[in-house]
């Protein structure tokens, strides 16, 4: 390795290292006193190095020196002056404040609030959730009003008298007497019309003995009745009208010049006064409860009082229609003597060619 070389005369670098060296041991034993340890060490070293370098010894080693400048720069260095406003402070106060838990997960002090923050938070979160409901009342309020005035209000659900169907009137029922009634309905909203309504008004016109009302979305209804036919027919003594009722003596309408083929014709001498009569109901009652089969063999009933009332029944044959009287006096054991009657009238041998059959007392039955 090189060597340093200084421009001091060789006489005069020996008599200073003497004088250098003592005060270098000097200085060296005082480092010891004061410092131990590697850093001691390293401290003598570079003073020794730097006094000879110094005094002009020769012949130490580069590295030496090198090593030595370090050594005293770290020396210096934590030996220097600190500036405390430099240094990083941790605020271990606030930090404590600021956490809820400590490092090993124990629950520590809890979190300093700011109520002021804390309470505008709260009023914000008040008036975001009064807002809210304000907007959800809005809209369900909005919704039941839209959907009163689609179902109620509204022209797509209004009832149209073009759209009435009515189905089961006949010539006793006639389809103008039920349309009339249904018209009342007419412009309102189906789900305001009144079936049971209907229904009601329809059953109190004479000879309609069941009614049932469909309604037909969007702007329909189906009106279908079972009208029967007339009970009886009065026929007064003058005249040619025949006035058509039904089982409860309740007039039907009044015609002229109609097939009266299965329903019984009861002659009376006035019509509105007969209505009022025993005789003309039990008439009608008897009437009403035969069977179609028998009904539409009956030409005539009389009923002079309510304890005569009599049927005039016909039955073809191959000499010509046989013309039969049924005397059933009132309508009391009235089943018993239907039985009778249709048991005897369609069994030849036991009817014959007679032309009188009196059940009026059941239980002794005359033929003549």
């Amino acid at each position: 390795m090189g060597r340093v070389i200084f421009g001091k005369s060789a006489s005069a670098n020996k008599s200073n290292v003497s004088s250098e060296s003592t005060e270098s041991t000097e200085s060296i034993k005082r480092l010891r006193v004061a410092k131990s340890g590697k850093s001691a060490r390293k401290i003598e070293s570079a003073n020794v190095v730097q006094n000879s370098v110094q005094n002009g010894v020769q012949d130490i080693p580069l590295n030496v020196v090198n090593s030595a400048h370090n050594a005293v720069k770290n020396a210096r260095s934590k030996n220097a002056f600190v500036d405390a406003r430099r240094l990083s402070v941790v605020d271990f106060v606030k930090q404590t404040l600021k956490s809820s838990a400590g490092p090993l997960g124990i629950a520590s002090r809890p979190k300093v609030i700011d109520f002021s923050a804390r309470e505008k938070e709260k009023n914000s979160a008040k008036l975001r959730t009064i807002l809210l409901r304000f907007a959800y009342t809005f809209l369900a309020v909005a919704i039941v009003v839209l959907l009163c005035w689609l179902l109620f209000l509204s022209p797509f659900f209004r009832l149209n008298a073009k759209n009435i169907r009515i189905i089961g009137s006949n010539e006793w029922v006639s389809e103008q007497k039920i349309a009339s009634i249904a018209s009342n309905q007419v412009d309102k909203s189906l789900f305001l019309v009144s079936s049971q309504q209907i229904i009601e008004q329809l059953n109190n016109i004479p000879g309609v003995t069941e009614t049932k009302v469909v309604k037909q979305f969007p702007q329909g209804l189906q009106i279908t009745v079972r009208a029967q036919k007339p009970a009886a027919m009065l026929k007064a003594k003058v005249g040619e009208t025949l006035t058509a009722v039904d089982v409860r003596g309740r007039i039907l309408n009044a015609v002229q010049n109609v097939s009266t083929s299965g329903i019984p014709v009861i002659e009376v001498s006035d019509v509105r006064r007969s209505l009022n009569s025993k005789a003309v109901k039990e008439a009608l009652k008897i009437v009403s409860s035969l069977s179609q089969d028998f009904r539409s063999h009956v030409t005539r009933v009389s009923a002079k009082t309510q304890d005569s009332v009599e049927t005039e029944v016909s039955y073809p044959s191959s000499s010509g229609d046989i013309h039969r009287l049924v005397v059933w006096g009132d309508s009391s054991d009235l089943e018993l003597k239907k039985a009778i009657v249709e048991t005897i009238i369609n069994d030849p041998s036991k009817i014959g060619n007679r032309q009188l059959l009196d059940v009026s007392a059941p239980a002794r039955p005359i033929l003549k």
